[in-house]
């Protein structure tokens, strides 16, 4: 099939299939200093009425949130805040990949900002309009007869939920209006909420049921005062000076830090943290308003939309729920500060203009920020790799299996050296190369068929990649190999130097370290690839714009993995890598074979290193490792061939488990959480990831064509990884043998059954509630800062 030929075929199948790629894209849900809502002030009933922050919230974040708290919330039902949950609910799915003209935005943060525009937009209330007496306030209310008709009719008796309840994530959604309810109760009278999840506890109900009848009252104050006020003064005094190198160096950092989740680590209480305590974090903005006044946030699609020709740099504080899949912690201190001043204001260099805002150059940052140095940027993104790549991860996306499945489930990333850097792009290498890297964002949602576009950034990729070998080969000349110089080595202690990504298949993850056995497949990322993954899927990337948008972007990053997997070859010796790659597109249509070939075309090895086994890709990683020490990459003591010396008695089974591989785990989900109960009573979470494998990651649909359940390994890492669990296990130290043996020899659903019957903590387990708790509780004392609330809508039935 030629490629032309897929391409209409892919056009067609779009045509008809919803949920390509959307979701949460800088739109965390913030309480606005403006007034973003007619908040509910009423007078209560009773002096002792329950207030929002205080008693009703935590309620919220651990019952509802859970399952409301993304993008994809059934029935658009955010309850992340107050705001959002005042906003209320609507009947379209916010899902939809076969729109072709871009969508207002619709997030809590734009265009309507008062409830009764949020009812011009088609959302209904799920309070009572305040201001009435208790029974019109619960009878309208859409939450309390949710609630009461769980109560009412409970989870029917057994380990698995009856086929009434759909669970899937395209299901077909009721979205029922109060004046509605009397008829969605007659039809569906098991979907109360929490839905296919047991009743809340009495006590928490009944907090509820008291706010709701009186009037569902908030503080307008919110949350205490910040304790970060003078951070905050020098911070944004900081991003708004002047002069034009100052000015370009705080577009440069807001355009990647947009999505952060800023905390003041000087000020930050860990201990605190770890046992409940309030976290405080923040939100860098634009606004119309100077420091020291009111926020008024300027909306736009994407970070570099022209923002006006007033506007500061803000730090806003975030109000709303923290969520695990939205989180990305980004430490502000005075050490960081100095870093920047040093990076790009201490540099002798000249700033002469401040670059355009307009689309085709703004999406394009080896254009806009052409005159900061590369070293500066590099160094930037690399001090937080981990960061810098979770924006891909974390993101762009709540449900996006059509945008993941363009990376394999399991492969290691490291980059090159800075100094690397420093040495191509002496002459303006990037600068001069920049219409050959020009992105998808240029166009935004003009494109409404991606072949012409598709076989357009084919060519500038394929120029790009050209020119780089002509760079390459004027610096490494035959004489001199490519060796473990090339690879950065976190200075001696940036942890951030390896990373591993983990894909959940429509979700992934990204973690410190070289995790699992020896994957797949690798990435070695240089700066220009690590500027367009993130210019391409997250700064770039509009979660709103028209489904060629959505396929081009999807499509551009084909060329971007298969460039850093490139980069990985080139380590390797020539033979090997050949073979290698032949390994990884398996299958693979012959218009994209000439590519690869082309892109791997060399006439000899270049690489430098001296390999003495037949496993030079096992060897190159234990080479990096050995030579960067374990205070940049630490040992995995639990994936890793052999067994390395364990701390504790229970890693041992857990390496064993670690071991499981083939068709055995074909019966296993996505992502599985242990809460591992050790004899002296600590509590560890134990994260079960898998790994399927691929013939081949190149195609959008077909995936389950291109599976091979004999190659599928299992990775075993302590603490949560992933953000939403597809199964919960509570397992005693004292059991952990009997554990691995019975995942060990899965060979069928029924076998599976009875292992979480045994082991598992269903969704309908009475204490799951309880259960749930617990998670939640150790995951904030393992990870104070990192941590959030989990997503439960992916939980199985089974």
């Amino acid at each position: 099939m030629t490629v032309k030929r897929s391409f209409f075929v892919l056009i067609i199948t779009v045509l008809v299939i919803a949920g390509a790629i959307l979701a949460q894209h800088k739109l965390n849900d913030i309480y606005w200093q403006s007034n973003v809502a007619e908040k509910n002030t009423v007078a209560t009933e009773e002096q002792t009425a329950p207030e929002f922050y205080q008693d009703v919230k935590p309620i919220v974040d651990s019952r509802c949130v859970v399952c409301h708290g993304c993008y994809d919330a059934p029935c658009q039902l955010k309850m992340t805040s107050f705001e959002s949950i005042d906003r209320g609910a609507h009947k379209d799915k916010v899902y939809n990949g076969t729109r072709l003209l871009e969508a207002s935005l619709t997030h809590i943060a734009a265009d309507a900002k008062t409830t009764k525009q949020w009812r011009e937009q088609g959302f209904y209330p799920v309070l009572n309009t305040p201001n009435q007496d208790s029974d019109t306030n619960t009878q309208a209310s859409v939450i309390h007869r949710m609630l009461q008709l769980k109560r009412t009719h409970p989870l029917p008796q057994g380990e698995l939920l009856p086929d009434s309840f759909d669970l899937s994530l395209d299901r077909d959604q009721e979205c029922s209006k109060s004046e509605e309810f009397d008829d969605f109760e007659k039809k569906r009278p098991l979907w109360g909420m929490p839905y296919g999840l047991p009743a809340m506890e009495e006590d928490q109900q009944a907090i509820l049921d008291n706010w709701i009848k009186t009037g569902a009252p908030v503080n307008p104050a919110g949350l205490p005062p910040t304790i970060n006020t003078k951070a905050i003064e020098s911070w944004e005094s900081f991003l708004n000076g002047g002069s034009l190198k100052q000015r370009l160096m705080s577009r440069y950092i807001y355009e990647h830090l947009f999505l952060a989740n800023i905390y003041f680590s000087e000020n930050f209480s860990t201990s605190a943290a770890k046992n409940g305590g309030l976290r405080e974090f923040f939100k860098l903005v634009r606004s119309t308003t100077a420091p020291g006044k009111p926020i008024k946030h300027i909306i736009s699609r994407r970070p570099f939309d022209d923002p006006g020709s007033d506007f500061f740099y803000r730090l806003q504080r975030v109000k709303s729920t923290i969520l695990a899949k939205q989180h990305m912690p980004y430490a502000f201190n005075s050490q960081r500060q100095s870093r920047w001043t040093e990076l790009f204001l201490n540099d002798d260099y000249s700033v002469n203009e401040f670059p355009s805002y307009a689309p085709e150059l703004a999406s394009n940052p080896f254009i806009t920020f052409k005159q900061l140095p590369v070293n500066a940027r590099y160094q930037f993104m690399l001090d937080e790799a981990q960061f810098t790549i979770m924006g891909y991860i974390k993101g762009p996306v709540c449900r996006g299996q059509v945008a993941l499945n363009v990376i394999n489930d399991h492969f290691w990333v490291v980059f090159v050296n800075p100094s690397i850097e420093v040495k191509y792009d002496s002459g303006d290498f990037l600068a001069k190369e920049a219409k050959n890297l020009m992105l998808p964002a240029a166009k935004g949602s003009s494109t409404l068929l991606p072949l012409s576009s598709w076989l357009t950034y084919s060519h500038l990729e394929k120029k790009y990649v050209e020119a780089k070998t002509k760079r390459f080969n004027q610096i490494f000349g035959a004489d001199n190999k490519l060796d473990l110089s090339l690879i950065w080595d976190g200075d001696g202690d940036n942890n951030n130097a390896a990373l591993t990504v983990y894909r959940h298949f429509d979700s992934s993850s990204v973690i410190k370290g070289l995790s699992g056995d020896v994957p797949k497949t690798a990435w070695v990322i240089d700066y220009s690839l690590l500027e367009r993954i993130h210019y391409l899927l997250v700064a770039g990337f509009d979660v709103y714009g028209n489904v060629g948008h959505q396929l081009l972007t999807r499509l551009y990053m084909d060329f971007l993995r298969m460039e850093g997997e490139y980069n990985f070859l080139k380590m390797l010796p020539e033979n090997y890598a050949t073979d290698q790659l032949s390994h990884w597109y398996r299958g693979e249509e012959s218009e994209v074979k000439q590519y690869l070939e082309a892109l791997n075309k060399k006439d000899s090895d270049v690489t430098g290193i001296n390999y003495t086994t037949n496993n030079p890709k096992k060897e190159f990683f234990d080479l990096l490792k050995k030579s960067v020490g374990e205070n940049v990459i630490a040992q995995d003591v639990i994936n890793t061939r052999p067994q390395l010396a364990v701390e504790f008695p229970y890693q041992t089974a857990l390496h064993r488990l670690s071991r499981v591989e083939g068709a055995t785990l074909n019966q296993l989900p996505e992502q599985s959480i242990v809460k591992l109960t050790l004899n002296n009573g600590d509590i560890r979470l134990i994260s079960l990831i898998l790994n399927r494998a691929h013939t081949n990651v190149s195609h959008l649909f077909g995936e389950q064509d291109r599976l091979i359940p004999k190659e599928y390994t299992l990775s075993v890492v302590e603490g949560v990884v992933g953000t939403y669990p597809n199964v919960f296990y509570d397992v005693a130290e004292d059991e952990l043998d009997e554990f691995v043996s019975l995942v060990a020899k899965l060979s069928s659903k029924q076998e599976y059954h009875a292992l979480v019957s045994h082991f598992g903590v269903r969704r309908t387990d009475q204490q799951f509630w309880q259960f749930s708790d617990s998670v939640h509780t150790n995951y904030r004392r393992s990870k104070p800062i990192e941590a959030g609330y989990l997503d439960f809508n992916r939980l199985e039935n089974r």
